[in-house]
């Protein structure tokens, strides 16, 4: 394993080590001994996934306080876009967003920090994109910015979009309550 710092504040891109043989591939997607190593969060309390089809575009999503999460994002099968947004005001990546192809044939986790909005685009039907979260997930405090909203070009025409996910409203009208973490 070895990690990749980025433009946005404490988002990292881990890169993994896979072994292959004739059975297949094997890979590991965390160690505990590895992310103490790096200053990285360990105490993980849920982990998801989405079965997505080609062209669904999943999110812009995040936690309002106090339940903001820490994310690792990593993918068991398919191709995504995977972006992340900084709505930390007072970040110097604020407003910025960082956008990485993941591929299951160059397996990587991204290490998405609170304050950072997550989305994908799948790329191939059947992707299936895993969520580890470092809090648990709760309704109530569910929050996201629309997809359109910040620059971010996701060069798909008609995209699959939920109903929910297209009701968030862009990153500049947030409340500034939730913003000053």
């Amino acid at each position: 394993m070895e990690v990749e710092n980025t433009p946005i504040l404490d988002l990292k891109i881990i890169h993994l080590t896979s072994f292959h043989d004739l059975r297949g591939v094997s890979v590991k997607y965390f160690s505990h001994d590895f992310f103490l190593e790096n200053d990285l969060e360990t105490n993980f309390k849920e982990l998801t996934y989405s079965l997505s089809k080609k062209n669904v575009i999943r999110g812009m999503h995040f936690q309002m306080p106090p339940h903001e999460q820490i994310k690792l994002i990593s993918l068991s099968h398919g191709e995504i876009v995977d972006v992340i947004l900084d709505y930390r005001l007072h970040s110097p990546s604020y407003g910025k967003f960082f956008s990485i192809h993941l591929t299951d044939a160059l397996p990587k986790v991204v290490y998405v920090p609170k304050g950072c909005a997550h989305g994908f685009l799948s790329l191939k039907n059947n992707t299936i994109v895993n969520i580890q979260l470092s809090e648990t997930y709760m309704p109530d405090a569910q929050g996201g910015i629309l997809y359109n909203s910040f620059g971010m070009d996701w060069k798909v025409i008609n995209p699959n979009i939920s109903k929910k996910d297209l009701t968030y409203r862009s990153l500049y009208k947030l409340n500034e309550p939730l913003l000053d973490n």
